[in-house]
């Protein structure tokens, strides 16, 4: 391959936003799903969707000659052979362990021994992805944030296999994509993702606040960003990760 490329599995909105940042940052981008409509919806949202690549011209945020750049290296297909055919392979598919389990044993059988393969979960162990994959040493957590275009979260999770050449090879494309990337270590015993793990603790903290009438929803939000200058509180945060930032 003549040029970096990164294919991306799954084209819901993590997906999609992963391959518009990656093109964005003039990496070829190829973003497969076996959903004809996902797909459609993943080429919408990549150009006039909220954070796509049109509302970034218009705000100033991209010239016109690299938001055009960065549509021609954006390819959406259903052909995972097609999504194969590059360096490094993002999986982004709903985060259910069997279907993640499925789907980085058919990587392994498919992909090219020297292809990184990578997840965005956000908690699964990346242990027991590489335990299914017939290269362990090339399995790696890559863990974003919504939106990918704007969120800077690079949470490059390691597992004992995974080779340092894999894990420095993902940090440079994270910070390539204008990320800030950390790496962290994958525990199979307990739950290894930093960002989550600190994130949940808070958000159940706030959950008791309001069971215990301390405090309602609005008012517990309103004093973390007062207090803390969050752009928004914790209960705001669940409902922008679970239904989308709009």
């Amino acid at each position: 391959m003549s040029e970096t490329s990164i294919g991306v599995i799954g084209a819901g909105v993590m997906g999609s936003g992963i391959a518009q940042t990656v093109a964005t940052a003039g990496i070829r981008a190829v973003c497969t799903d076996v959903d004809a409509g996902a797909l459609e919806r993943a080429r919408e949202n990549t150009t006039s969707g909220r954070y796509g690549l049109e509302r970034a011209v218009s705000r100033g945020k991209l010239s016109r000659e690299d938001a055009d750049a960065a549509l021609a290296r954006l390819v959406f297909t259903p052909s995972l052979d097609e999504a194969l055919a590059t360096d490094v392979v993002i999986e982004c598919v709903p985060e259910r362990l069997d279907l993640k389990l499925q789907v980085f044993r058919a990587l392994g059988e498919r992909a090219a021994p020297e292809t990184i393969l990578a997840s965005n979960t956000s908690g699964f162990p990346i242990t027991a992805l590489a335990a299914v994959a017939k290269h362990p040493e090339r399995v790696i957590g890559w863990h974003w944030a919504s939106p990918p275009p704007i969120m800077r979260l690079a949470e490059i999770v390691v597992a004992p296999k995974t080779a340092a050449a894999t894990t420095e090879r993902v940090r440079e494309l994270a910070a390539r994509c204008g990320k800030n990337p950390v790496v962290v270590k994958d525990f199979p015993t307990h739950w290894g993702f930093v960002a989550n793990r600190i994130y949940f603790a808070m958000v159940q903290e706030a959950q008791r606040v309001v069971a215990q009438g301390i405090a309602s929803q609005e008012d517990v939000n309103q004093l973390m960003v007062d207090c803390f200058n969050w752009p928004v509180g914790p209960f705001a945060m669940v409902r922008g990760a679970t239904e989308g930032w709009k």
